[in-house]
């Protein structure tokens, strides 16, 4: 399953600041459990904070909603500042803004599966018939419908698991807060509660932020991703950009074991498309390219850029000495295309079954670069494809370029009145 994030694809605007945290730090007598934290959550995305035991993860998210008082620095919350509001009023703020998921769920036992995700609900003084029925929504959303009379005990760990996920739901908060949410779950199940989460925050859009010690989960799961260590945040970003980008050793190190396959994405690994032409540049427009390049193919684009297919060498040697002109009757639609936002271990299989480059369209199906076979491996081994003597080529000819030239350089073949038109 890819991740593709609302955060994963160009934005227009900057996107909209939920929550802000400033100069956070908490000190319990000499021990600085936080130290100096900064940093924006984004509406609609999820923010990662990862870092292993005693790295400081815990009590930040603490302070996020008020369950701890920082030592110094504020934290703001949909434009309210919660650092040293009032209890009353701090409340308000989380029953309105801030649910909150717990690794060991943390769920009353002696209410059923409808009355333990309705509960936030009864809190905020919801009508009955008004929140069991949004309750009821909830529960089928995260795959529990038919258990809604079920107690705690008599559900599996990712069961209730789902209860307090659809509990912190069914609050409809603009942000949750995920506390090593998965961490107790058996590495199945805890994967399938991944992938609803995903799924889950496409749907609703909420914003979530959620706390991790495991990598993988947090590159995964991740908009964006918080690294910290003894207290501090040692890096933000995008899980590519710690990838491929690491700030430091320490960094660097904790990601060296981590799967690329499942996390870099078509668009970190593509190159440049070499060997293009216009459909209307004609079949000795396109000889010439393919002898230059020496590729047995390339890709033909329309007048706005849009991908229009590929040519082969000998269909287009084969127009050429025909004294044919139009590149359209000899297009093939056979070129694997992705976008962007796939992630590269969705392209091995692509890859193996195709001999031509792997074409990387954006949105509006206009050609923006192409992964050769020998990139890819690249990026799967972590080494560079650079020799700095020979370039990568995208395909290797299958027509020798001096029966090329000898073709393109043929006096007789030639026909003035079309030819090169578009180029």
């Amino acid at each position: 399953m890819a991740r593709t994030g609302v955060f994963h694809v160009t934005q227009t605007q900057p996107p909209a600041t939920i929550l802000s945290a400033n100069g956070l730090s908490k000190t319990f007598g000499k021990n600085r459990a936080v130290i100096d934290a900064s940093f924006d959550v984004h509406r609609g995305e999820i923010f990662v904070v990862m870092g292993l035991s005693g790295s400081g993860k815990s009590t930040l998210i603490r302070m996020l909603n008020g369950l701890l008082e920082p030592t110094s620095g504020s934290v703001t919350v949909a434009g309210t500042k919660i650092s040293g509001l009032p209890a009353a009023k701090l409340r308000e703020v989380r029953k309105r803004s801030v649910s909150m998921v717990f690794q060991h769920f943390a769920l009353l036992p002696h209410r059923t599966v409808i009355d333990n995700v309705a509960y936030g609900l009864e809190i905020q003084g919801v009508a009955k018939a008004e929140r069991l029925e949004r309750a009821n929504t909830i529960i089928r959303l995260v795959g529990l419908d038919g258990r809604q009379n079920s107690l705690p005990s008599q559900l599996s760990g990712g069961m209730q698991q789902r209860v307090g996920l659809g509990r912190a739901l069914a609050s409809d908060t603009d942000i949750l807060l995920m506390d090593e949410a998965f961490s107790a779950l058996d590495p199945l199940i805890r994967r399938e509660m991944q992938e609803q989460l995903i799924e889950l925050q496409s749907e609703l859009g909420k914003t979530i932020i959620f706390i991790t010690h495991d990598l993988n989960e947090a590159m995964f799961l991740g908009d964006r991703i918080a690294v910290m260590r003894d207290g501090r945040i040692v890096q933000i970003g995008t899980p590519e950009e710690i990838l491929t980008d690491p700030a430091n050793d320490y960094v660097a190190q904790f990601v060296q074991d981590v799967d690329r396959a499942r996390v870099l994405t078509a668009a970190s690994v593509m190159e440049p498309a070499r060997s293009v032409v216009t459909v209307t540049a004609g079949p000795r427009a396109a000889l010439r390219t393919m002898r230059d390049l020496q590729s047995q193919a390339t890709f033909v684009l329309g007048r706005d850029r849009t991908f229009a297919g590929i040519v082969r060498d000998r269909d287009v040697l084969r127009q050429v000495k025909r004294g044919e002109t139009d590149l359209r009757s000899i297009l093939l639609d056979d070129a694997t295309t992705v976008t962007a936002d796939v992630v590269i271990s969705e392209l091995v299989e692509l890859s193996v079954g195709s001999d031509l480059p792997i074409a990387v369209l954006d949105d509006k199906k206009r050609l923006i670069g192409v992964i050769p076979r020998v990139t890819l491996l690249a990026a799967l081994g972590n080494v560079s494809t650079t020799t700095g003597e020979i370039p990568v080529t995208e395909t290797i000819a299958t027509i020798t370029v001096g029966e090329m030239t000898d073709t393109l350089l043929d006096k007789t073949l030639l026909d003035p009145t079309l030819e090169g038109a578009g180029h």
